[in-house]
């Protein structure tokens, strides 16, 4: 029976259609993906059905009613619950005092404290969804973070759950946890919606999917249909292989190393803890972590982003430590920065001036400090080709660009200076199953042609296809180093929470 029908939902953003007169239906009790890439939609159309976003067309029907959602007080009256991607918890609260607000249980004028960590205990108790009632939310895991925003949900009888990205920041044992609990939610009759881009979690968790790209519906089908492949082929518009294909490594003498290098990020306290790497030409070495455990810091601090407590950074046998970026560019070292539009780019300019960003004083673009426009073109056009950067014009501005084609200019620029290092952090963040194989392709291109590489990544599949060693990073400290074969995922989910025993941590072997 369709509990939830959305009848051709239609939102701009200016001149931006980010949904395009789409329909959907969901079942009572089902598990139902939304998968596409980063700005296909989902999210806007999901929060339009959540009263967050208004449509400029188009009807909400829920158990067969034509029904307005103005805000998310209306949703939640309706059944109507969302898991956002980043949660909406207040640290200095407890989980019970969380899960409560704005509906506490009341013992006269006073919340009835007593009452309401019951509630929560038996709640919890009834669907597997372990939390300490009584723990700050500052002092919570991640994980049982996002079992508290279910918690919340489901204490404000909410039917029908939204869970945006939900294992984006979860390790494999969380996201194991979380499908367990979304299954006993779907066997319990509650209906939920699973935006995400992950084609393996698609597979393994939904009954039906349905595709967006570019702000269309492509399609709806059931999973027990239909095939990774498939999926992918309509999520990018053309068929896209899946698999990575690695070639034995040949790894030549070490250039790029740290030596007990310490760093201190002074608004969140973390501190990176004697971090010792070693980097032969030839070789890719993954740094594995759930985020927010030192990888940001580690990679401003190699660049020179992030000024350095003690230690060392050598590259070529040549201390750089106290160098500046620019020296360390013109030394070899690329950068691929985890965030495109924070680190990477300049928005408001065109391809011509981000493809040179950082060299554009260098003999090759400028005489005499002045820009030579017409070898700008030029290079700027080989580029454009050789990645296959899709866009108008050279001139073009580079936030009319998608994520992806963002993306592919920060490759290309940083990659056809010919390094020797490369910094390659989340270089597919966000980015559709075509532009990821593209990417993974060209950084093990990279790699075979001797070049040193150091990929810090979120995703465990990405780490596993590309990398040849391993290391573990779980607060601010190297707590596991090996080669790629020799860990399981179940290991790496493990030692990705802090826990090392039973695991071998051969760091420093």
């Amino acid at each position: 029976m369709r509990v939830v029908e959305l009848k051709n939902i239609t939102k701009r953003f200016g001149n931006i259609v980010a949904n395009d007169a789409i329909d959907l239906d969901i079942n009572r009790g089902e598990i139902h993906c939304l998968l596409g890439e980063n700005g296909a939609g989902k999210t806007t159309l999901m929060k339009i059905f959540f009263g967050l976003y208004s449509c400029d067309t188009g009807s909400i029907f829920l158990n067969g009613k034509d029904v307005e959602v103005h805000n998310p007080g209306e949703a939640i009256k309706l059944g109507i619950g969302m898991i956002h991607q980043h949660f909406m918890l207040v640290d200095r609260l407890t989980v019970a005092e969380n899960i409560i607000a704005g509906q506490e249980p009341k013992k006269g004028i006073f919340i009835n404290f007593a009452r309401a960590k019951k509630d929560v205990e038996e709640l919890s108790r009834r669907y597997g969804l372990k939390v300490n009632a009584e723990r700050r939310i500052e002092y919570t895991s991640v994980g049982e973070q996002q079992r508290v925003e279910i918690l919340k949900n489901l204490y404000r009888q909410a039917d029908i759950l939204i869970l945006d990205e939900p294992t984006a920041v979860l390790t494999p044992q969380e996201v194991k946890d979380l499908f367990t609990v979304l299954r006993k939610l779907k066997k319990d009759g509650k209906t939920i919606i699973f935006i995400t881009h992950k084609l393996k979690e698609t597979m393994a968790i939904s009954d039906r999917i349905t595709v967006l790209r570019d702000g269309k519906k492509v399609g709806t089908v059931n999973t027990s249909a239909t095939s990774p492949n498939e999926l992918a082929r309509m999520m990018v518009g053309r068929e896209v292989v899946l698999r990575v294909y690695k070639k034995a490594g040949h790894p030549g003498q070490t250039i790029f190393q740290t030596q007990n290098l310490c760093a201190t990020n002074k608004r969140s306290h973390l501190h990176l803890k004697a971090i010792n790497i070693a980097i032969k030409r030839g070789e890719i070495v993954g740094i594995a972590g759930v985020e927010g455990n030192g990888q940001l810091e580690l990679e401003e601090a190699l660049m020179g982003l992030r000024e350095i407590d003690r230690g060392k950074i050598i590259v070529n046998d040549r201390d750089i430590t106290n160098y500046s970026t620019a020296k360390r560019r013109a030394l070899g070292m690329a950068h691929i920065p985890s965030s495109r539009l924070k680190r990477g780019l300049i928005k408001s300019f065109d391809l011509e001036k981000n493809i040179i960003l950082g060299s554009q004083w260098s003999s090759h673009f400028a005489d005499k400090g002045i820009l030579a426009q017409n070898r700008i073109k030029k290079y700027s056009r080989e580029v454009i080709d050789n990645f296959d950067i899709r866009c108008s014009d050279s001139k073009e501005i580079i936030s009319s660009l998608s994520g992806g084609n963002q993306q592919k200019v920060i490759i290309g620029r940083e990659l056809s200076g010919d390094p020797q290092v490369i910094i390659a952090a989340q270089p597919t963040r966000g980015l559709d199953v075509g532009a990821i194989e593209y990417i993974h392709n060209l950084l093990l291109k990279m790699r075979d042609e001797g070049k040193a590489i150091l990929l810090i990544s979120a995703e465990l599949d990405e780490l596993k296809s590309l990398s040849d060693r391993i290391m573990v990073l779980y607060e601010g400290e190297m707590i596991a180093e090996g080669d790629t074969n020799r860990f399981t995922e179940e290991e790496l989910g493990l030692l990705m929470a802090g826990h090392r025993e039973g695991v071998l941590t051969d760091v420093g072997a």
